[in-house]
């Protein structure tokens, strides 16, 4: 399971007198990661170079710096780091003494890396969704077990013979409400009902 970032981060490097600065956010889209770029890039800045990775989607940008030598080590610092559903941002204003190739990478990626270091973390959760009917008699048992879970209610329709609820809970929760559900309703509720 990975982390993303609780908040927003930003990290200050600077390299034989020229200045990174990374901005990193948590996104969960491809769109949310551009619409952050075009928020904190710098357009009198020399150079604003750029990597996000969301799920299997990334993408990256070197932004006028040498092939290779920026966005991919920040995607390289965003993985490394064991984050998805992150955007990092390094914008570079030149000092004037030139990095070479390997300084540069040096630079982008170890900025990056050590902004998301210090980046506060909060874990990536997986959700499921599950659908179920019970009997009205059984409300109080599936309602017990559904706060024990920490299940959401997406959708609950009245029926006839009973309920019928569309929940949400963290995916690793599922089988074991599933069989709480079961015990304390002696197998009345049925799952996977629309």
């Amino acid at each position: 399971m990975s982390d993303t970032l609780a908040a927003r981060a930003a990290h200050v490097l600077e390299v034989k007198h020229s200045r990174f600065i990374v901005h990193a956010a948590a996104v969960t889209s491809p769109d949310a990661a551009l619409a952050f770029l075009a928020d904190v890039a710098d357009p009198a800045a020399t150079h604003n170079c750029w990597a996000y990775r969301i799920g299997a989607q990334y993408r990256f940008s070197d932004d006028g710096e040498p092939a290779g030598t920026a966005g991919r080590p920040i995607l390289a610092a965003i993985d490394g780091q064991g984050y998805d559903q992150v955007v990092a941002v390094v914008t570079r204003w030149y000092g004037g003494i030139k990095l070479g190739a390997g300084g540069l990478v040096r630079a982008y990626g170890g900025a990056a890396a050590e902004c998301l270091r210090v980046a506060a973390r909060q874990p990536l959760i997986a959700y499921a969704e599950l659908r179920l009917a019970y009997p009205f008699e059984a409300t109080g048992a599936v309602h017990a077990a559904l706060a024990a879970f920490g299940a959401e209610k997406l959708d609950e329709d009245y029926l006839a013979e009973g309920v019928a609820l569309r929940l949400r809970l963290p995916a690793d929760r599922l089988a074991a409400l599933k069989t709480q559900l079961r015990d304390a309703t002696r197998d009345r509720v049925r799952f996977g009902v629309d």
